[in-house]
């Protein structure tokens, strides 16, 4: 499955002429590797997704942030959209420095998902442990997020990422 994704990356990457780097991050939904535009200054973050559910809910997401023209939230820099390929699940986009929010792969738009209440309490104290002091201030994250009608259910301090 690997090596799907890195011929799909490579495909896109000659696409569009770019010249890819080293791998920013993985994760269940795919891999993320730096991209770098032979044509001028500057590098971009290649997502290409395992497959297409997640792929297609974070192009959603990505493009309601961008008809948002959401750059940040809450002091949280938010990657923006360069563009996409649907065929082979490729969204390419800036790359952001701590603190940022990403990865919406998971995200559900318009509605959240619908879980039992004592799941959403497991969910909510995991969280709080994963952040402690921080949770307030993911919470309001996540609370901006919703306010676009994208609820985040996988949060991670890898994906919602403090300074320090």
């Amino acid at each position: 499955m690997e090596e799907t994704l890195v011929q799909n990356a490579r495909a896109y990457a000659a696409q569009h002429r770019l010249q890819l780097a080293e791998r920013l991050g993985f994760g269940i939904h795919g891999i993320i590797l730096v991209a770098a535009d032979n044509t001028k200054a500057g590098r971009t973050a290649v997502k290409v997704h395992r497959s297409s559910e997640p792929y297609f809910r974070e192009r959603a997401s990505y493009e309601r942030l961008c008809e948002a023209r959401v750059t940040e939230l809450l002091g949280f820099h938010v990657p923006q959209l360069i563009r996409v390929d649907d065929r082979l699940r490729v969204i390419e986009m800036t790359i952001v420095t701590r603190p940022f929010v990403l990865d919406f792969a998971g995200a559900w738009l318009d509605a959240p998902p619908h879980f039992p209440e004592e799941i959403w309490a497991e969910w909510e104290a995991e969280k709080q442990g994963q952040f402690e002091h921080r949770w307030p201030k993911v919470q309001a994250v996540l609370g901006a997020l919703e306010e676009l009608d994208i609820h985040m259910v996988d949060v991670s301090p890898s994906n919602i990422a403090f300074l320090d």
